[in-house]
């Protein structure tokens, strides 16, 4: 874990490691754990650190089945989420939710998975979502 800690020091916003396999990111948002869905990139069992986490990026992380996640914030709800899955989680700082990166409101990502209790159902609004944001 500390490794993928480390990389986010590094000016990454996710890493994930186990032994010698280590993947990084500095995309923002859910971009870079949907690309290891689609691309069918096995992490289970891996070591996460991300900058944010929340309740989409949790689902997203369940069907990834992490071992262990540091968020440095990470919403009440991705807590329960990846608690309830399993998933070690150790965080920052805990908030109710997301807010969106202008700070006006809450993450589009967040608000489409609110009322979702099902990670691939999840996967659906996620993948939705961002199809209408690009519009």
């Amino acid at each position: 874990m500390n490794a993928a800690k480390e990389l986010l020091s590094q000016g990454y916003t996710l890493a994930m490691c186990l032994g010698d396999n280590v993947y990084t990111s500095k995309e923002r948002g859910v971009k870079s754990l949907l690309y290891f869905l689609d691309n069918k990139i096995d992490v289970s069992g891996f070591y996460c650190a991300d900058k944010v986490v929340g309740k989409g990026a949790a689902f997203l992380y369940v069907l990834l089945n992490v071992f262990e996640i540091h968020a440095g914030v990470i919403s009440k709800c991705a807590k329960e989420i990846l608690s309830a899955n399993g998933i070690r989680v150790t965080y920052d700082i805990l908030v109710d939710r997301i807010s969106n990166r202008e700070k006006t409101g809450y993450c589009p990502i967040e608000e489409a998975v609110i009322d979702i209790d099902n990670p691939s159902l999840a996967l659906s609004a996620i993948k939705e979502k961002l199809l209408s944001l690009r519009s």
